[in-house]
């Protein structure tokens, strides 16, 4: 039995833009993390000029342009111009290893890239073969005429607002598709070797579009932009606020890593919607001094990317009490495909993670058996299948892995999240755990996430992580690596009889390496490649 389902309009992203600059062109459509503003019609017109300058470089319907870029209203322009265009843009770490960030330019086929001089140095000298044809340095020397300034001189290219159809003409007679790419974002996965998701407009928009319905943003909101745009977070802090006429504020990546500094942020704003990981919400609550700032503006909580310790959630709600929260859930390749409201508050008994709710209306969902593929009944775990709208049409230049993670079922095409999950009739989907971080240990099959939720209960325990490398005798050898709250200390024996009481003993970790914080990749979720590479594997 398949659940949810539906058929939504399918616009193009920049239509989101176009038709809010039509009604609001006076209306602050974003703030830099300089305090620069641009109302709904400095931000089209800019991004008309980006666009204009991009057919004008011979950039075509369908090719690729590279951003490697902080965030900003600059690169918040450049994306905008390039969906003008008809091109797609990809979103790369900017301050990421030249190797990778050259590697994706490579792949990707990237006609032209927009950096900023430091990256764009690095890859000059280390990597230059990986430049593309058309080359435009966003920055430079104040006071001095840059290759940007020249972009934003460029004759505009002109644009009609687009109805919702699948299929209209722009103001230069250029069709535009539902089905045309819009963007690729370059994620590592369990592997570390980058892998780019393609995904269209009606992609995107079937997303948009369902978080229009569930959330009724107004143009009074103001949005954060907290995750880098190479995230897919980065799609709904994007396109869902300029879709309504809203205010977007973009959070730079240093203002993003500091807890006391985003809270005032948040509060000197008077932000009404969030979205992050919750990682960064835990560090908000932890290090933020909320309790000091008193009540603030938000009336809308996301978060995404990773599970929430309960303890954190739980401070978090007392802190921020006036705001409702939602748990969103999803792979790159699906966006959002389950949603979760939180019930508040959160019962001082709980220690359990919250649900990841039921399938989103944009999509539909298949619990399948992971070793005969034979759908598994509510109450029973199995994979998580998704299809809709808004799952991806393959990894770019990469059909081989595509293949590998689609099934063919009841004449529709349905993608493997790779989570496995249980289905409960009140509470949606629960996630049990990914299929690549589950272990099998004196023939005990293990979730690492398990036995980090039993690590979280520990009052002095601010973060844990639990990897898995092999071990001749064990056959796994289970590392735990913990970040103690500010002037705790524990050592390994008080850990281990901790977990004695906490965990059943087949989950006990073998080895507890105690850190001051937790790597971090780009988009702040925990790295475990990084801390494999910690341990010696």
């Amino acid at each position: 039995m398949t659940r949810g389902g539906r058929s939504p309009d399918a616009p193009h992203l920049a239509a989101y833009l176009e038709a809010s600059a039509a009604r609001s062109p006076d209306h602050v459509a974003v703030v830099g993390p300089d305090g620069t503003a641009l109302t709904y019609r400095e931000l089209n017109e800019r991004a008309a000029r980006v666009a204009g300058f991009l057919r004008t470089a011979g950039v075509a319907r369908g090719d690729r342009v590279a951003l490697l870029l902080p965030k900003g209203t600059s690169s918040l322009t450049v994306i905008f111009g390039v969906l003008k265009a008809g091109a797609a843009y990809v979103p790369i770490d900017w301050s990421g290893p030249v190797d990778r960030n050259g590697r994706i330019l490579t792949e990707s086929g990237a006609v032209a890239v927009f950096a900023d001089p430091k990256p764009l140095a690095a890859l000059t000298a280390g990597a230059p073969a990986t430049l593309p044809r058309t080359v435009v340095v966003v920055g430079g020397p104040p006071g001095e005429r840059t290759a940007w300034d020249e972009v934003l001189a460029h004759a505009p290219m002109a644009h009609a607002p687009m109805a919702d159809a699948p299929m209209t003409q722009d103001g230069e007679g250029m069709a535009r598709s539902a089905a045309d790419l819009a963007y690729i974002l370059f994620t590592s996965g369990s592997t570390g070797v980058p892998k780019g998701v393609t995904l269209t407009h009606e992609n995107a928009t079937s997303f948009v579009d369902w978080c229009s319905e569930v959330f009724a943003p107004t143009p009074e909101d103001r949005f954060s932009s907290h995750a880098p745009f190479h995230f897919d977070l980065s799609v709904l802090d994007i396109y869902l606020p300029l879709k309504h006429g809203a205010a977007l504020f973009i959070v730079s990546e240093e203002l993003g890593q500091s807890p006391k500094k985003l809270a005032h942020f948040i509060a000197d704003h008077a932000l009404t919607v969030w979205y992050s990981t919750p990682s960064i919400l835990s560090l908000l609550t932890q290090f933020g001094g909320l309790e000091a700032l008193g009540k603030n503006a938000l009336r809308l909580v996301l978060f995404a990317g990773e599970v929430f310790p309960v303890k954190h959630l739980r401070k978090l709600v007392q802190l921020w009490p006036h705001a409702d929260y939602y748990n969103l859930y999803g792979p790159t390749e699906t966006n959002v495909c389950t949603f979760a409201r939180i019930p508040v508050p959160v019962p001082e008994e709980r220690a359990e993670p919250y649900p990841i709710g039921p399938v989103c209306a944009h999509c539909e969902a298949l619990v399948l058996d992971d070793e005969d593929g034979r759908e598994v009944a509510p109450g029973g775990e199995g994979l998580l299948y998704i299809t809709g709208p808004s799952v991806f049409r393959e990894y770019w230049g990469r059909p081989d892995l595509g293949a590998r993670c689609f099934i063919e079922r009841g004449g529709k095409r349905w993608y493997n999240t790779g989570d496995v999950v249980r289905e409960d009739a009140a509470a949606g989907f629960i996630y049990a755990g990914r299929r690549d971080r589950m272990v099998k240990r004196r023939g005990y099959r293990i979730e690492l996430g398990e036995i980090e939720r039993g690590l979280y209960t520990n009052e002095r325990v601010r973060e844990a992580a639990v990897i898995a490398v092999p071990e001749p005798d064990l056959g796994v050898k289970i590392i735990a690596f913990l970040s103690l709250r500010p002037g705790e200390r524990a050592s390994v024996i008080e850990m281990k009889q901790f977990c004695a009481r906490a965990l059943p003993s087949s989950m006990s970790p073998d080895v507890f390496t105690f850190v001051e914080a937790m790597p971090r990749t780009s988009t702040d979720k925990t790295d475990y490649q990084a801390l494999v590479r910690l341990a010696g594997g």
